[in-house]
């Protein structure tokens, strides 16, 4: 059995059957669906970012101010990676490094 976890949360009956019925026409299955969302927003997908941000602003969830800043650290990420071509996985190495220095001297960041 392969490990996971469960997502689950209601949504009205007719939500839910629009939105098994978009699925449908799209051949798209509800459980890949979403998984893939999740995907997409975890890999900061350009697109599923800015539909998050305009849930943000269609919910007030952010004010704009907050927002702009976020979008601005999550280019200035990108550059960074670029600049140095790393990938997720050697930023997290760095992290580590960084991380396990500060215990080692007892510092405090």
């Amino acid at each position: 059995m392969r490990e996971g976890k469960i997502i689950g949360f209601k949504v009205p009956i007719r939500l839910h059957a629009e939105l098994k019925t978009r699925l449908f026409y799209d051949d798209m299955p509800m459980t890949k669906f979403i998984r893939v969302y999740i995907e997409e927003y975890l890999n900061k997908n350009p697109a599923v970012l800015e539909f998050v941000d305009f849930i943000k602003e269609k919910e007030t969830i952010q004010n704009k101010k907050k927002r702009n800043k976020n979008f601005r650290l999550i280019e200035k990420g990108r550059e960074v990676e670029a600049l140095f071509n790393l990938s997720g996985e050697e930023i997290e190495d760095i992290y580590d490094v960084i991380e396990s220095e500060g215990a080692s001297n007892h510092e405090v960041y």
